[in-house]
């Protein structure tokens, strides 16, 4: 008799947030996560104690998906950053320590979690209208007659995977690079202001040096199995185009996947062998339409393939899924529907076939006639370094819509600009202090250990996102000290960002949705009553 367990009751934890053990949690998370914000951030090594390799990394996408995270708050927190990061790619670990200081400092406050919430929420509105308004000083505007910011941009995301382990001509390149490769997929269809947006596909290539990496105009499909140097079609002339028939159902001969219309079959007939002579029959239709490469999603038949061979047509399988769009979008063509019929109008069109190899592995590279998918490849040493690859015055009525006091106001208002500012004091990693400038409020680091008295003009170089340097009667105070609120004005000018080396640039659109995200978790998780977990 097989033995049954009496089904246990469900754990049932009031007031989450007030509980001991969450606050441990959290408080491990947060000190996780700001050790390895900002380009000084420190690497983590992560095992999961059961066997399995030991990976190294200090990006957050990484950390989060290594992580074992129990506690259902923790859960929803990191299921929140994740999020994000899936629609961004950047700003997660700005997201994590945002989040994690708002619930450790508005806990604290002996203000109802109702009332913080909306208060944040408020508060969240007016940093979201400034940063949408023209005043909005933390933007910096993308000329694409020069390569400077966009290549700063990639640069800062770059030197930020510290774990890619990528010297600084190494980061020039790859930088340079990544810009080429999205400047390729930028199609304008005609010239007034149609505009198409391509694809690039990246493609990594471990034991190699990054200097290696290179950009492909075009789709390069990995081919193991074919001889390159002697498969590729002749071109009887420059204009001659490569006619391509593209296959998304199998070409195995499997009846399951035949596509549309009707397969009939005679009386003592082999099922295998008239499916395999309708295959043929293909093949040879293709042939006589002047086919010169067949991509199919699934499999093709061996028998198939060796007559394509024999024909000297490009026989190339099991591309998956992922590639069918960027396929249809630079060679024309469209996913024939039945293996009954070819609908000549189906058929793609490129300009020329290559043949491409990096270390072991070997590449057919469809060149189109307007190359709006191109194909990125990362070379890498190993394998862990391609993975890497404010407040305002409240009126009277703001304050009767918020249901709370002005004192409660300022309470919450004082957390929420004091979480912003430990993001950014998160940044430092060497026991320095940081300061803000009263004129612009940009981010600066002093050295530690610094003499009582020092004068801090002779010790700041430049600012945190390298476009301003020290100036005679500029100002600054030590972040996270009380001082008179100011104005700060934009730094951001035509001389400021051409003349800055290297400016330290982050994704406008990410940032701010990272501050939403956090902001929003937040409230949802101060608002939690109840956690109610199945134990059985």
């Amino acid at each position: 008799m097989s033995r049954l367990d009496a089904k246990r009751p469900s754990l049932c934890t009031s007031e989450p947030l007030t509980k001991e053990a969450i606050s441990c949690v959290l408080s491990v998370f947060s000190e996780i996560v700001k050790s390895c914000y900002g380009p000084t951030g420190r690497f983590k090594q992560l095992h999961n104690g059961m066997g399995g390799y030991v990976r190294t990394t200090s990006q957050s996408s990484a950390l989060l998906a290594g992580l074992c995270v129990t506690h259902p708050v923790l859960k929803l927190l990191t299921a929140s950053v994740q999020s994000h990061l899936s629609r961004f790619s950047d700003c997660g670990l700005f997201t994590a320590i945002l989040c994690c200081s708002l619930l450790e400092k508005i806990r604290a406050l002996n203000v109802a979690p109702c009332t913080s919430i909306k208060i944040c929420q408020h508060l969240l509105s007016l940093c979201t209208d400034y940063l949408s308004s023209e005043a909005c000083g933390c933007r910096v505007p993308v000329d694409f007659g020069s390569s400077k910011i966009p290549l700063g941009l990639v640069r800062s995301v770059l030197t930020s995977k510290r774990a890619c382990m990528l010297s600084r001509n190494e980061v020039d390149h790859i930088s340079t690079l990544v810009l080429k490769a999205f400047v390729l997929t930028i199609s304008p269809q005609n010239t007034e202001t149609s505009v198409a947006f391509g694809k690039c596909l990246y493609i990594p290539v471990k034991d190699r040096r990054a200097m290696d990496s290179a950009v492909y105009p075009g789709l390069l499909i990995e081919t193991p199995d074919l001889d390159l140097t002697t498969e590729l079609p002749v071109r009887t002339a420059p204009s001659c185009a490569i006619k391509m028939a593209l296959f998304s159902l199998s070409l195995s001969g499997d009846l399951s996947d035949t596509g549309e219309g009707t397969i009939f079959v005679h009386r003592r007939v082999f099922l295998q062998a008239e499916v395999l002579g309708q295959l043929l029959n293909l093949g040879r239709q293709m042939v006589d339409d002047g086919v010169s490469l067949v991509v199919c999603q699934k499999v093709i038949h061996p028998a198939l393939k060796q007559y394509l061979k024999e024909k000297h047509v490009v026989a190339v399988e099991r591309v998956g899924a992922a590639l069918m769009e960027p396929l249809k979008q630079i060679t024309g063509s469209q996913p024939m529907p039945s293996l009954q019929f070819l609908s000549p109008a189906c058929y793609g069109h490129l300009k020329d076939l290559r043949a491409e190899s990096f270390a072991s592995k070997r590449f057919l590279h469809l060149i189109p006639d307007d190359p709006v998918v191109c194909s990125l490849v990362l070379c890498s040493r190993n394998e862990t370094a391609w993975e890497e690859l404010r407040s305002c015055a409240v009126t009277c009525s703001t304050l009767e819509n918020l249901c709370c006091s002005r004192a409660e106001f300022q309470l919450v208002a004082d957390s929420f600009c004091g979480s912003l500012e430990s993001v950014s004091r998160c940044l430092e990693h060497d026991g320095g202090d940081v300061l803000t400038d009263t004129k612009w409020g940009h981010f600066w680091s002093v050295p530690p250990d610094l003499p009582s008295g020092s004068d801090w003009s002779d010790v700041v170089q430049r600012c945190g996102c390298g476009l301003c340097g020290p100036q005679q009667g500029l100002d600054w105070k030590i972040l996270q000290c009380r001082s008179r609120p100011f104005p700060p004005q934009s730094c951001v000018g035509k001389s400021s960002v051409t003349s800055a080396d290297n400016p330290v640039l982050d994704c406008f659109a990410a940032k701010r949705n990272g501050l939403q995200v956090a902001v929003e978790t937040a409230s949802l998780l101060l608002d939690l009553s109840y956690i109610v977990e199945d134990r059985n």
